[in-house]
């Protein structure tokens, strides 16, 4: 693999926790493998692992725009990297606060009522 493939892993790892990494690898299939290969480079050896800003203010970007998108599918995932990312609830709100402004008030209101379920899980889970 290259490189990049390699940080991103790493920085998969890193913000998204080894548990859920070997969970995702173990469903990888021949059909995704090109997909899964694409998003390790792309999205985490490129973006997420550029230095220019941190992985707090990277949780913070990505739940807005999921949220903005409506793409709620991915929002208690990376609701639970921040366990990992430093962003902390009052950061969520403040991502989901502009998504109102911005994008919507359902949109943010959706958004809202998934971070608020995947708070409450975390909170009841040990570390």
């Amino acid at each position: 693999m290259s490189q990049r493939y390699n940080d991103g892993m790493a920085t998969r790892r890193k913000v998204l926790g080894d548990a859920h990494v070997d969970r995702a690898e173990a469903r990888k299939t021949a059909f995704d493998a090109t997909f899964q290969t694409m998003i390790t480079e792309g999205a985490w050896g490129t973006l997420w692992s550029d230095p220019t800003i941190s992985l707090r203010e990277r949780s913070m970007l990505t739940l807005a725009l999921l949220a903005a998108a409506g793409n709620f599918e991915e929002i208690p995932m990376h609701v639970r990297a921040t366990r990992n990312t430093g962003a902390s609830p009052g950061d969520i709100m403040q991502a989901f606060l502009h998504v109102a402004v911005y994008a919507g008030v359902p949109k943010a209101n959706h958004a809202i009522k998934l971070a608020k379920a995947t708070l409450a899980e975390m909170e009841g889970e040990t570390t």
